[in-house]
């Protein structure tokens, strides 16, 4: 699978012993940054515009997610930096263990923007296959123009054959060329959308176990009010706190993608479209019947029907 989760050993536990390291690291890697260079090529032919602004949009979207995953590291890391300096070791603990779980999600947005760019890479397959196209059909309508051209000018014209030679060659290349687009373009589609939905549903289904684990953390923050005067309990659940982390590790290295249910929607798909064209064809059959009875019977159906009301009329 193109997206595969990263694997997950030696989880810290603290985000504070080398977190600054591994934040600089982050906010380093990733793709090449957008530069002015990138706008050689704009003047797209016609066919594949559309696609091209899309394709620019798509990467404005994966930028935006990067991004999204840097800052959640920075805050991670502020927000356990924060906790360390109130002297409170139940906020300084449960604070810096919620802010690894941040960091995690931090990093689900660094992967998803991944697998964004793939299927970015794949919607540009299309894009090439349709600027490949666009001179076959501008060839063949040059050639269409001029013959119309030189058929009202000189009708008689010898070349007119040539021409039409021409035309046939082109109109052949150019019928192998919308075929392939045509496959390209079904094929490429539907790959770039499912390995889309594929890492929005990892993601999603990630973030919820960060999610319900962080919850699990705050869970251990007595916040119960207390007397002016009188001390909080000891802070008693480090080691719950280390546990809830295990347990999150655990369950992000074991989560698998569901394919058996996206397996199941698909033959589903498949029966209903084969029940309606079974339908379809038993409705025109139908039809065609009705039709080969009228005509051997020499009455039309409508005109039955308008005898026979006249007669329940009469």
């Amino acid at each position: 699978m193109a997206n595969s989760p990263p694997a997950y050993r030696n989880r810290p536990l603290s985000i504070r012993s080398g977190g600054k390291s591994k934040g600089a690291s982050s906010s380093s890697a990733g793709r090449t940054s957008f530069s002015l260079s990138s706008l050689r090529g704009q003047i797209q032919p016609e066919l594949s515009r559309k696609l091209f602004r899309l394709i620019k949009s798509e990467n404005s979207l994966i930028t935006a997610h990067e991004t999204a995953g840097r800052e959640r590291l920075s805050i991670a890391q502020q927000l356990s930096e924060w906790g360390e300096q109130t002297g409170d070791d139940a906020i300084s603990d449960v604070s810096d263990k919620v802010g690894v779980i941040l960091s995690e999600v931090g990093e689900l947005e660094d992967t998803y923007a991944h697998a964004l760019d793939e299927s970015r890479g794949r919607l540009k397959t299309i894009r090439n296959t349709e600027k490949s196209v666009q001179p076959s059909r501008d060839g063949k309508a040059k050639i269409a123009d001029e013959i119309g051209k030189l058929r009202l000018k000189e009708p008689e014209s010898a070349r007119l054959v040539v021409l039409e030679q021409e035309l046939v060659r082109a109109e052949a290349e150019n019928l192998v060329a919308e075929a392939q687009l045509t496959n390209v373009t079904r094929q490429k589609l539907k790959e770039a959308y499912e390995a889309e939905f594929a890492a929005t549903i990892e993601r999603a289904e990630k973030q919820i176990i960060l999610a319900k684990h962080g919850r699990r953390l705050l869970a251990l923050l007595d916040d119960t009010p207390v007397v002016p005067g009188d001390e909080r309990q000891p802070y008693l659940h480090c080691q719950q706190a280390r546990q809830v982390l295990n347990d999150c590790e655990d369950d992000l290295r074991d989560w698998q993608p569901d394919q058996e249910t996206y397996q199941e929607f698909l033959a589903d798909q498949m029966i209903a479209a084969n029940a309606a064209g079974s339908l379809d064809k038993s409705n025109y059959e139908g039809l065609e019947k009705q039709q080969e009875t009228s005509r051997v019977s020499g009455v039309h159906p409508v005109e039955g029907e308008s005898n026979q009301s006249a007669e329940i009329g009469a």
